[in-house]
């Protein structure tokens, strides 16, 4: 029996998903139960984090022993003109972040500040040891699997901003053991609270723009949507509900334009590479 091309592209998916959740929800548990403190300064909770890398690599292997082509909608890494755009995808989602909290202010939310993030510096260390904890533990952890394969696979049987926003609360979902470990953010917040809710709904638009990233560039560009995000955030300590929503709102009034008007690329089902791609291939 043949399996359709379809079939081929999104193969690994439900795999990938139980080998990602899996890892991490089973490592975090144990920090729960250990008492583990959170933050950058635990392995348990950062190798738990990883859970979307390792599970990229299992269907990375899988596809290898079988000898099956990428997704159709993956976009190689050897498109080395496409990482221009990294950082102009870095900049804009800093300023969706401080343009939402700017206006939460302005209409009577909290004022914002940087001095929270300053001492969150000095805490970890300095600006260095902050860079490198803040791109490994959400960014170089997370996106080769969430935007590197569960994305693209997703992509197979869905239109962009459907696959992003299912993706979206999927990501959701998977932070939730973070709520119950001392010392991250999520604990925090308080996973039953205004705070807790709205920072899984905030999830959702960054998948919004991240898998927009991926789409012009690949995970380079999905890496640096999450980072500047992530540090945006950080140094602005954003907490409060209402900023988080109006952050919420800004990211997705950019971000739905942007996934809905970028055109699409075109792909052959027989070899998963897009027609552009396979213009350029020597024949």
């Amino acid at each position: 029996m043949t399996t359709s091309a379809p079939a081929r592209q999104r193969s690994g998916l439900a795999l990938y998903f139980a080998v990602t959740f899996a890892t991490t929800w089973a490592l975090w548990l144990v920090a729960i139960v250990l008492g583990a403190p959170g933050g950058p300064s635990s392995p348990i909770v950062v190798l738990g984090a990883f859970g979307p890398a390792i599970g990229a690599i299992v269907v990375r292997i899988r596809r290898a022993v079988r000898r099956q082509p990428a997704p159709a909608r993956t976009v190689p890494l050897r498109l080395w003109p496409r990482l221009l755009l990294v950082l102009p995808m870095l900049v804009l989602t800093s300023a969706t972040v401080l343009g939402g909290a700017l206006l939460a202010s302005l209409l009577g939310g909290p004022a914002v500040s940087l001095t929270g993030g300053q001492t969150l510096i000095t805490t970890v260390g300095g600006p260095v040891p902050f860079v490198i904890s803040m791109l490994i533990a959400g960014p170089l952890a997370e996106e080769p699997g969430w935007r590197g394969t569960a994305y693209p696979r997703m992509r197979a049987s869905m239109g962009r901003i459907p696959a992003a926003l299912l993706l979206g609360v999927v990501w959701a979902v998977w932070h939730v053991p973070l709520f119950f470990i001392p010392g991250t953010v999520q604990a925090t917040l308080g996973l039953f609270s205004w705070s807790g809710l709205a920072f899984m709904v905030s999830v959702i638009p960054m998948a919004l723009l991240t898998g927009y990233a991926y789409e012009r560039a690949g995970v380079a560009a999905s890496i640096a949507v999450h980072f500047a995000g992530n540090v945006t955030l950080a140094l602005l300590s954003v907490s409060s509900p209402v900023t988080q929503a109006f952050i919420v709102a800004v990211q997705v009034i950019v971000a739905i334009p942007l996934l809905a008007l970028h055109p699409d690329r075109q792909a052959d089902p027989a070899t998963g590479a897009s027609n552009q791609e396979h213009a350029s291939l020597p024949r």
